[in-house]
């Protein structure tokens, strides 16, 4: 019933910049929290940053002063700016929504398909 569709991710030199973004659409009663993950092969997938429905922001130690995240309400999209990207942010990018949908009782996650961003020269 909810769908998230995200893009952005694609190939950086290090020190560069890239904007994720992903946008959810479906019967969407509310959203709460709202955050991006990353996973590479043979680790866990981790936090790299969270944001409330009030706007209260949370990063990863590696992230803070490098990347932001931000929403947009009236277009339930959530965004990644990502700066000064390193080789070890190499990653694929999952967005996900706390969502309650319409007509349901639970507060259900719901994960974009993912992005791949690759840091190298």
């Amino acid at each position: 019933q909810v769908q998230l569709v995200e893009s952005g991710g694609g190939l950086v030199q290090p020190g560069g910049s890239l904007r994720l973004s992903c946008a959810a659409s479906g019967s969407i009663d509310s959203i709460g929290k709202m955050g991006w993950y990353r996973q590479t092969p043979g680790k866990e997938r981790e936090l790299v940053a969270q944001i409330t429905s009030d706007g209260t922001t949370g990063y990863a130690d590696s992230m803070k002063g490098r990347f932001t995240i931000s929403r947009d309400n009236a277009k339930n999209t959530v965004y990644l700016q990502m700066n000064s990207l390193k080789p070890e942010d190499t990653a694929v990018y999952y967005c996900y929504f706390k969502v309650k949908v319409i007509s349901r009782w639970l507060w259900t996650d719901y994960w974009g398909q993912g992005t791949q961003v690759t840091v190298s020269q």
